[in-house]
């Protein structure tokens, strides 16, 4: 398949003619119109001969010249005998030998599968290309001078933009200002848009829809999310599976040994005393119906057809090896922070010892109104969420590893962990506070001198869709879900028990190296998938049978370290896309019994019952065309929700 040197290279994996999707159709429409009037003539109502002639003519140059010339190119280039070479000599064969109009059959059915396949590697190609062509091609870009509109591609890493309502975000970038919702449709499939306020991830491609809002350049447009989805297509195409390893390993050999197998077939009928056009006849009988076609592209076309549904449905994998091996997986190993959870904080208790808990949270809110900290920008949420404001601290300084201290009207105020309270000479002595302590969450705590009005409690929670999506994996036959953190093991069991993790499955306070040591662990029993989002994942993901990185919009190194990149973090396409890889695996068993059947078949009856030139036609690229439709079923198969 040719391509323009600007839209990415999609390696061509199919037979038949060999071009632009929509030349190649051309051509095989060409071919099946010259077919279809060779046949009307000499079933229906005889046509003049040379409307016949010129029919089959067009047939045999629209179906075989690009077919052929495709195989020159490969035989004088890199020596290989192609099974388009096959065909065209079977079908000049069946001309020679009076079998024009059979001829014309086998190339018809030879480029209608071609095309048929083209049409999965063109859905994958025209996804990426019409994501390129949602890029934005100016950004507004804040300077000294005031905002100027630029190229996005003069923007760079630290440049701040302004995205006004209904713009597209032009890179990569971080929300610095403003609160909006954010349609990200085109990277991760959801349909709902999503708020984002400042110190969230905004991603290229997206669209802000109600909001003038400011964000920061962290990446440059040649690294940006739809530089990095293209490449990973690109790749994808270009790592086979080890089925299609096999199959084109047994086609190039299968195709010398048939093309050798007809020229001894017949020149044993000629020393037999059969006559030369009948010998002919039989050699190239025999050679369709030993043609390996179905073979050759039964895997493929479902490869290809996987890769496409689920890079709709927002998953890309890095090739057909790790479709492969994702579907032979019966263990999950998970990260938990960042993959299982949300990775940020929320607050999920309120203590108030004063009586009344709006005042408490506004008060312990405007101690902790300049902090950077992630407990802070959780409370500053939560009371945002009920509506309320912060109250005025004043004199606001902070004591490291410990918490905050500032003063209010009516007096000294300091809010921090169980430390600070030991350091102010507090007392846990209500039982509420206690349970607290006890909990395995943080604890902040807010008091006056030796008095402690309240605390709340801190937590990250479990991503929306994680329980259910470990249910849909289990559904599907996986035998063990593990989780995997560096985090306290206390904190580590109360999310194992909301997920439905059993407590032996979870191991916690782990460093990197004890994650790549647990996986080689893990291995040892069976096949294994790792699931991680951050840098510290990156070398169990790639020591995972199967490396999955979560929110892939988001993470560079776990992206290049993984072999299978989840654009939503949306759990449930994660059970989807292993369903999907389970059954890609049975279409290619099936296409691969039915195909080798169906040549033995064929080639049996070439052999011992003089099978007829033009059934050994239909047969042939009957089954080729039906194990590229039954492959081109999991095109209707995107992975959704589960």
């Amino acid at each position: 398949m040719s391509h323009s040197p600007t839209k990415p290279a999609l390696t061509d994996h199919s037979h038949g003619p060999v071009g632009p999707e929509g030349w190649g159709l051309i051509l095989t429409g060409i071919t099946i119109l010259g077919l279809g009037l060779a046949s009307f003539s000499a079933f229906v109502l005889p046509l003049p001969a040379w409307a016949v002639t010129a029919a089959l003519v067009a047939a045999y140059l629209a179906g075989g010249v690009p077919a052929g010339v495709q195989a020159l190119r490969e035989l004088f280039g890199s020596f290989r005998l192609d099974i388009d070479l096959l065909m065209v000599v079977a079908a000049v064969a069946a001309a020679s030998v009076g079998g024009a109009l059979e001829g014309a059959v086998l190339l018809a059915l030879f480029s209608l599968s071609g095309t048929l396949e083209h049409r999965a590697l063109g859905k994958a190609r025209r996804a990426v290309e019409a994501l390129m062509a949602l890029r934005a091609d100016t950004a507004l870009r804040v300077t000294d001078e005031g905002v100027q509109e630029v190229a996005v591609a003069d923007l760079r890493p630290g440049d701040r933009v302004v995205l006004r309502p209904g713009a597209r975000v032009p890179v990569d970038g971080v929300l610095l200002d403003g609160l909006g919702e954010i349609d990200e449709s085109t990277i991760t499939g959801e349909s709902v848009p999503v708020t984002k306020e400042a110190g969230a991830q905004l991603y290229e491609a997206t669209v802000n829809l109600n909001a003038v809002l400011t964000m920061q350049v962290a990446r440059g447009l040649d690294q940006s999310t739809v530089a990095r989805m293209i490449k990973l297509v690109t790749e994808a195409q270009g790592m086979k599976a080890p089925s299609e390893r096999f199959s084109d390993w047994f086609g190039q050999r299968y195709t010398v040994a048939v093309l050798g197998g007809a020229v001894l077939a017949y020149g044993v009928l000629l020393w037999l005393g059969t006559p030369p056009q009948q010998a002919l006849y039989q050699a190239a009988t025999l050679l369709v119906a030993a043609s390996p076609c179905a073979v050759v592209i039964s895997v493929p076309a479902a490869i290809l057809s996987a890769l496409s549904a689920a890079a709709r449905g927002g998953v890309l994998f890095k090739g057909g090896a790790a479709l492969e091996r994702l579907a032979a997986v019966k263990t999950f190993a998970f990260d938990k922070t960042g993959t299982l959870t949300t990775g940020r904080a929320e607050v999920t208790g309120v203590v108030s010892l004063t009586g009344e808990e709006t005042g408490f949270l506004r008060l312990l809110a405007g101690i902790e109104a300049q902090s950077e900290h992630p407990i802070a920008g959780a409370l500053r949420r939560e009371v945002v969420k009920r509506g309320h404001t912060p109250l005025l601290v004043r004199d606001v300084t902070t004591a490291p590893s410990e918490g905050i201290t500032g003063r209010d009207d009516q007096g000294p105020l300091w809010a921090g962990n169980p430390r600070m309270v030991q350091r102010m000479g507090a007392v846990l002595d209500h039982a509420v506070l206690q349970e607290l302590a006890a909990s395995p969450q943080t604890v902040v705590y807010l008091g006056r001198e030796t008095q402690i009005l309240g605390a709340i409690s801190v937590a990250d929670q479990p991503r929306a869709t994680a329980k259910s999506g470990i249910q849909a994996l289990r559904a599907a036959g996986v035998g063990q879900i593990v989780m995997m953190t560096g985090d306290r093991r206390p904190v580590a069991l109360r999310i194992a028990e909301l997920l439905g993790i059993h407590p032996d499955e979870v191991h916690a306070d782990l460093l990197p190296q004890d994650k790549v040591a647990l996986v080689d662990q893990l291995a040892k029993l069976g096949s294994v998938a790792f699931v991680g989002d951050g840098v510290n994942d990156a070398a169990a993901l790639a020591r995972a049978d199967v490396g999955i990185a979560m929110g892939a919009a988001g993470s560079e190194v776990a992206l290049q370290a993984a072999d299978v990149a989840l654009l939503s973090e949306d759990m449930a396409r994660l059970a989807a896309a292993h369903r999907l890889a389970r059954r890609t695996l049975r279409i290619i068993r099936q296409n691969l019994t039915f195909a080798i059947g169906a040549m033995l078949v064929l080639v049996t009856s070439s052999l011992f019952f003089h099978l007829p030139l033009p059934l050994a036609v239909v047969g042939h690229e009957g089954g080729t065309l039906l194990v590229v439709l039954n492959g081109l079923r999991l095109l209707g198969d995107p992975i959704r929700k589960a």
